[in-house]
């Protein structure tokens, strides 16, 4: 019986689903509303923390995959039968947008 990697993918959109009902309604209010209290000074302090770093990587990373997983998903949903190359261009996506923003946030420093 051979293995599946399904798991893998599926917890990381369900977590990128349940981090972007919970916490994507409130960035929206606090980035684009708020914009008097989240000064550049406040949100470079934010980048510079540890805490931070893995608070902004955590919510990058899962929302490329839960959006990635979502629009492979409906492709197959559309009638497109896709194969195993445009998953892992999605997945790969995900994945390189998410090194991305793990190398920009060890750029700005501690």
């Amino acid at each position: 019986m051979k293995r599946s990697n399904k798991p893998i993918f599926w917890s990381l959109f369900g977590a990128g689903g349940m981090l972007s009902a919970l916490i994507g309604p409130a960035l929206i209010y606090l980035t684009g509303f708020q914009t008097g209290k989240l000064s550049y000074d406040r949100v470079l302090a934010l980048a510079q923390n540890g805490f931070g770093k893995l608070a902004i990587l955590s919510v990058i990373s899962l929302f490329l995959f839960h959006g990635c997983h979502r629009m492979y998903h409906s492709l197959h949903d559309f009638g497109v039968h896709v194969g195993p190359s445009l998953k892992a261009a999605f997945h790969g996506f995900a994945a390189v947008g998410t090194l991305a923003a793990a190398c920009l946030l060890v750029a700005i420093g501690f």
